[in-house]
């Protein structure tokens, strides 16, 4: 099967670099001529505008938009919507929020192009173990790019599936992210509780090999956890400030909606915000509270 890539990134270039290894024919296009060459040297073919890659591909054609969410995602489409015909699809495989989606699919739908949205986990790793696909999207439409995503899964049964109608791939997505916070969050949480247990001096590489295998709370997750602290037991050089890609905070809003409960999640990504706060003008308002009322020392910078 055919297939044009848009936005050859690492994860893009990844994608592309999968479907190649199962036959497919690819041609892609990324504005950095350097993304471009680094794909061809894998056998695929390339476009310098995007023009140039519709006109390379044969009808009913598959886009795979693999760029960051947000204004570059809507200024793609906008620019390759014109390019399309009724019967092409667009699969954006992105972190876009699920409502931009909804939208998306509608409009396109207008013009008769179907819009797949592919909620797509695996990061760096995906190229060898393959990627976890949540899609939404009309069901023909998923049905007849089966051959792309069976390519891309885990296994041809397994790690893949449409999950419902357009939004509904990006939305289950969502929500596996604000899931990866909470995850990530308790996993750093209990390694420090670890680490301060000073006159123990854990081997906190040690222990987390022994829960890897037959523990309740092994995961591919904590045998990322365990490969880190093998290189670098004292996380030295690393700043205490973590991103986000805002993911979590679209979980948190959405579980407000829906009157649902996620204080884990809420508080892993008010756990991110925290990271960022390297004057922290709240610490230092209690500082000065508890010498208020208490007379309590305050430790001066």
């Amino acid at each position: 099967m055919e297939i044009g890539m848009i936005g050859l990134g690492r994860m893009g270039g990844n994608m592309a670099q999968r479907l190649l290894q199962h036959g497919h024919r690819v041609i892609g296009f990324d504005p950095d001529a350097h993304a471009r060459e680094a794909l061809a040297a894998h056998g695929a073919g390339t476009a310098t505008t995007l023009d140039d890659l519709i006109r390379q591909l044969p009808a009913p054609r598959a886009l795979w938009l693999m760029v960051p969410a947000g204004e570059i995602t809507e200024q793609t489409i906008a620019q390759v919507r014109p390019l399309l015909a009724a019967g092409d699809t667009l699969i954006d495989g992105g972190n876009a929020f699920y409502k931009d989606s909804m939208r998306r699919a509608e409009t396109l739908a207008g013009d008769g192009i179907h819009y797949v949205d592919c909620g797509t986990s695996g990061g760096v790793w995906g190229l060898a173990e393959g990627y976890s696909m949540m899609i939404g999207g009309d069901e023909a439409a998923v049905e007849r790019l089966r051959p792309i995503f069976e390519a891309l899964a885990p296994a041809k049964d397994k790690g893949w599936g449409r999950v419902g109608p357009a939004g509904a791939g990006h939305f289950s997505k969502m929500v596996h992210n604000g899931i990866e916070y909470g995850l990530m969050q308790a996993y750093a949480e209990g390694f420090s509780i670890l680490q301060h247990k000073r006159e123990f001096a854990l081997d906190l590489h040690q222990v987390a090999e022994i829960w890897r295998e037959g523990s309740v709370v092994r995961s591919w997750l904590l045998d990322l956890t365990a490969d880190a602290l093998a290189k670098n037991p004292s996380m030295d050089g690393i700043a205490p400030f973590v991103a986000d890609s805002g993911e979590g905070r679209w979980t948190v809003a959405e579980a407000i909606d829906l009157n649902v409960a996620a204080p884990v999640i809420s508080l892993s990504l008010l756990e991110r915000l925290r990271s960022r706060d390297a004057d922290s003008f709240s610490d230092k308002l209690l500082a000065a509270m508890r010498n208020q009322f208490g007379g309590h020392a305050i430790k001066h910078e």
